[in-house]
């Protein structure tokens, strides 16, 4: 069989890329590597690690620290960036940046982290259940981050602040492997190249991503703009997974990468040619942004398949002006509508879990748009439909414009009239040709207008789960029949893509800031205009008003009025007064994946606390991972998620008043859901009744903390960090692709 162009290419390029070492960086000496993860990582791993110490690689902490912090909602300008491998390569290059040192390479146990262990050695935490108000475990405390010749102030001022803050520290074998390493000088050692089959990987691919036509360069571009988050691997080669990240690159394959380091991935290169390359990940894997993708033979065939084989002409490339290159509509309208939504569809959860999971570890401000607990499904990609009819998408695209990033804050004032007009403009225009299809009977509106997951895709039927400032999305409808529920098209997908992840900007203003929170809302309102369609126009306002108690009467015209209408009745033939139940088990039927085989079955103990709603199940944390030991056998972990009710979601303040305690509820799945546990539960089996009781007995705070002294490993207990230890390991077991490093930030202290 004739070899396609690219994959000549690769053949010819592996002479290249095999006979020289890909740069994989370096890394911890394997004797101090798990120390670091399982004891440092878990809190120094992200743009929120305090005092941008970041320790996921260990070329960041040769570029030590800063008193900056990333995550500043005042700030009026948009900030410096400091993305690590990024921004900066050199320890010289951070300084003037303004990082200091946490080593010392002349007196080593003089540097900040020597120090640092050495404090918490000397003062251990105190034997108590909770720790003393003088320890700040908010996310947006006041941090102390002494430079080497504060140090000594530091210490006097806070004696009980050394490392791990507010956990147990190191054991001595710990202390003493770390405290040698420190002391000769904390050096690094390169990281593993990878083989020569996984060099081929490399070849092949990277030739697929660089072909010299139009049309593959925008396929290329399109496809990195979706994937440059990804922690990509080769999925048909043996053994554990080595993962990469696409990145674009001023030099072509068989050289090496010379990152184009723009703020957002559609940002101007600077150059009129871009490499797409795969570059070795670099950081340890932290579940907070580890989003696996899987590169094969078969991904490849289908690409192949959606974008190059149809016959379609790219005649001149699209520019990089900020009113292009944001809008995808504009951008690539020369690619196939249909190409492009079934390319996020094929892997749902990946498109879906960029902004609810996404690199940024801290999204407050665009994840309060959301409820604690909703169902996503898709419309079906081969049916008419006003989000895939292309001319529609074209005459729309001004009207689908969204936040450039660069607006200042009373600029984004003006610009936010401009967004709700075009939002009311594009509603009606689709919600005109929804009814005109309906009329002609051309789009029943039934379960067929859902996409099925072509019979076997199970990323047909999401579930999201909001956790304040985090979230986490899996497959399959999990969990009790939520409140609300979205249906998305490509249009709409699409648009939260470029929102909340290609066009999100973790430095920028408070501007930017709140112009994403508030386009969000649009876009909730459109998914869920989208699946009241497919309620009984009896029920559709009902509902509506439900969802959007005590929210102005303009808000609700957006989900279900003047700017979104119809008038047709669902088709769906429902037999019961419950309809959104109902139509969920019509899909679940239908839907490959939806029952979430994975999260089930929990223990039968947990089936009767997941009817409960009351204000008394809303003192449990936002995530409880439950380690039950077996009395014979293998132990089993739970995770308990407690689901906040609200009035409605449309305001960026004032949350707490629009809490509704009286139905908080809680969902029960085997296995992990949630990068940041807020408690570790470990319970007996025999003892699982009696914990479960305790939960659905719970009163007030008093109640809670007879809880944690039962069962709970608080954050001062000497078996802590044994039992986080276990935890990790059995992600790792259960799930070795997927499985990171739990994030221990949000570890309560109560």
């Amino acid at each position: 069989m004739l070899k396609k162009p690219y994959e000549l290419a690769a053949l010819l390029l592996a002479g290249l890329v095999l006979s020289a070492a890909v740069c994989a960086g370096n890394d911890y000496p394997p004797q101090v590597k798990s120390t670091v993860e399982q004891r440092c990582m878990v809190c120094h791993g992200c743009y929120d690690a305090p005092c941008q110490l970041k320790l996921d690689a260990w070329r960041g902490l040769e570029r030590g620290a800063s008193k900056d912090k990333v995550y500043d909602g005042t700030r009026l300008l948009n900030a410096n960036m400091t993305r690590l491998f990024e921004d900066a390569h050199t320890a010289q290059e951070w300084r003037e940046k303004g990082f200091y040192p946490v080593l010392d390479t002349e007196q080593p146990e003089q540097g900040v982290l020597a120090r640092m262990l050495e404090l918490k050695r000397a003062h251990p935490l105190p034997e108590v259940d909770r720790l003393p108000d003088s320890f700040d475990f908010s996310l947006d405390r006041d941090q102390q981050c002494p430079k080497p010749e504060e140090f000594d102030v530091f210490a006097k001022d806070y004696p009980l602040w050394g490392m791990p803050y507010g956990f147990p520290g190191l054991d001595s074998t710990e202390q003493a492997t770390l405290g040698e390493w420190l002391a000769q000088g904390a050096p690094g050692v390169p990281r593993d190249a990878p083989g020569p089959e996984e060099r081929l990987s490399i070849a092949r691919w990277e030739a697929f991503f660089n072909g010299s036509s139009l049309k593959q360069r925008l396929v290329a571009r399109y496809i990195y703009e979706h994937l440059f988050i990804g922690d990509l691997y080769f999925s048909d080669l043996e053994g554990e997974p080595r993962f990469y990240t696409l990145v674009r690159s001023h030099t072509p394959p068989g050289s090496d990468i010379d990152i184009i380091a723009t703020r957002r991935p559609y940002d101007s290169p600077g150059s009129e040619r871009v490499y797409y390359r795969l570059q070795p990940l670099q950081t340890s894997v932290l579940d907070k942004r580890h989003m696996p993708y899987a590169l094969n033979r078969a991904r490849k065939e289908r690409w192949d398949a959606l974008f190059l084989q149809p016959q379609y002409e790219v005649s001149v490339l699209p520019g990089y002006a900020p009113e292009v290159a944001s809008n995808p509509f504009i951008a690539f309208r020369q690619l196939p509508v249909q190409a492009r939504y079934q390319f996020m569809l094929d892997e749902a959860q990946f498109t879906i879990m960029g902004f609810i999971k996404g690199p940024v570890c801290r999204g407050q401000v665009a994840l309060n748009v959301i409820d604690d607990h909703f169902w996503v499904v898709f419309t079906n990609p081969n049916i008419l439909d006003p989000d895939q009819d292309a001319e529609f998408l074209a005459r729309e695209s001004n009207n689908m414009r969204m936040p450039s990033g660069e607006s200042s804050l009373l600029g984004s004032l003006v610009e936010w009239r401009q967004y709700a007009s075009g939002q009311r403009k594009l509603l009606k225009a689709k919600s005109r040709m929804l009814e005109k299809l309906t009329n002609e009977s051309r789009l029943p509106l039934d379960t067929e207008l859902i996409w099925d997951g072509g019979g076997d895709n199970d990323n047909a039927a999401l579930t999201i789960f909001r956790h304040n400032d985090s979230a986490s999305v899996v497959k399959g409808l999990v969990g009790q029949t939520p409140k609300t529920a979205w249906v998305i098209g490509y249009s709409l997908l699409e648009r939260i893509h470029y929102l909340l992840v290609a066009g999100f900007d973790v430095y920028g203003s408070m501007a930017h800031q709140l112009e994403t929170r508030r386009y969000m809302d649009f876009l909730r309102m459109e998914g869920e205009f989208n699946f009241l369609v497919f309620m009984p126009e009896n029920k559709r306002v009902e509902l509506r008003n439900f969802w959007y108690r005590e929210a102005s009467p303009d808000v609700k015209e957006y989900v279900l009025g003047r700017h979104a209408f119809i008038t047709d009745d669902s088709q769906v033939e429902y037999r019961t007064s419950l309809p959104v139940q109902e139509f969920f088990s019509l899909l679940e039927a239908r839907l490959p994946g939806a029952r979430a085989p994975r999260y089930q079955p929990v223990s039968p103990q947990f089936a009767e606390l997941q009817k409960k709603t009351g204000a008394g199940l809303s003192l449990m944390p936002e995530v409880s991972f439950v380690h039950v030991v077996a009395d014979g056998g293998e132990d089993r972990v739970y995770t308990i998620i407690h689901n906040s009710a609200y009035l409605n979601n449309t305001q960026l303040f004032r949350e707490e008043q629009r809490r509704l305690p009286v139905e908080d509820y809680l969902t029960v799945v085997k296995g992990f859901i949630g990068s940041y546990p807020n408690i570790f539960f470990q319970v007996p089996e025999a003892e699982l009744d009696t914990f479960v009781a305790s939960i659905e007995a719970l009163q007030s705070e008093d109640d809670y903390a007879l809880l944690l002294s039962n069962y709970g490993v608080r954050r001062t207990s000497p078996q802590f960090w044994g039992l986080s230890d276990t935890l990790y390991d059995h992600y790792r077991q259960h799930q070795p692709i997927e499985a990171g490093l739990f994030d221990l930030n949000r570890y309560e202290n109560r």
